[in-house]
């Protein structure tokens, strides 16, 4: 409610807000998702985090980007990592399955194989709004260039990462990432972090920092480890003078880029 009595008209939750990050956790805080769909309205969303934000989303008149929560999908019992969209009227308006799935082992420091227990997501996420069209990945997404360049080529204008990057990687990758993606786009990129809490329950030592950065590569806010909130206005007419200014995306060499071979 800090950032509805700011006068917010989007407001970014960090990934699995509901569920500790953790593989042993995933099913037992997991929820189904309905599709997104106009006639989607409050009554048929009756998971409890869904619910709660869907009629948070009405009550504050702005839309929601419900970081992310464990899925189980009814059909098949599998489980992803998924953000979801709800618009002023509460409707579910997109939702994004985690497409990168993060399996890392940095030996004496941090390992973790999301493989265990989720399943990857097969598409790009945007969705529109009256203020500007919006991308959205998850965390790991984040370090894959190509899901960005798509996402500013269907005409997004802004990217949203809920992100729990951790204390080994984050110092340095999560800013210079997000200035990357926000940089080669010429877009706003918003990076969303849980608050660091490491408990018995939840050992996985967010890294925490949340932060906007603008079409220029420019910092406009950052915060540290501890929970709070952050208003942070973002002017879409940025975005087009910088891309004015710098016109990459009229530069690419597109019959250079398909030389795409991937080594074995």
């Amino acid at each position: 409610m800090d950032a509805h009595s700011q006068h917010a008209k989007l407001i970014v939750l960090p990934e699995c807000f509901n569920s500790p990050y953790s593989n042993s956790h995933f099913r037992t805080y997991s929820e189904e998702i309905p599709a997104p769909a106009a006639d989607c309205s409050l009554d048929s969303v009756s998971q409890p985090s869904l619910k709660a934000m869907s009629e948070l989303a009405v009550e504050t008149s702005t839309f929601i980007i419900a970081g992310s929560i464990p899925e189980r999908e009814a059909s098949t019992d599998r489980l992803f990592n998924t953000s979801v969209v709800f618009n002023p009227q509460g409707q579910i308006v997109a939702k994004h399955r985690k497409a990168h799935l993060f399996d890392i082992d940095i030996p004496g420091k941090i390992t973790f194989m999301e493989s265990k227990t989720l399943s990857a997501g097969n598409t790009v996420t945007t969705f529109e709004t009256p203020f500007g069209k919006i991308g959205l990945g998850i965390c790991y997404d984040l370090r894959f260039p190509e899901y960005a360049q798509v996402c500013a080529n269907l005409g997004c204008e802004i990217l949203c990462y809920p992100g729990a990057f951790n204390t080994t990687t984050g110092p340095l990758h999560w800013e210079l990432l997000l200035r990357a993606r926000a940089l080669d786009n010429q877009l706003y990129v918003l990076g969303v972090s849980p608050a660091r809490l490491i408990t018995a329950e939840l050992p996985y030592p967010t890294y925490g920092h949340s932060t906007a950065v603008g079409p220029w590569g420019d910092v406009l806010a950052k915060m540290d480890e501890l929970p709070a909130v952050r208003v942070v206005e973002l002017d879409l007419d940025r975005v087009r003078e910088v891309r004015a200014q710098i016109p990459i995306r009229a530069q690419k060499r597109f019959d250079l880029y398909t030389k795409n071979e991937v080594p074995a």
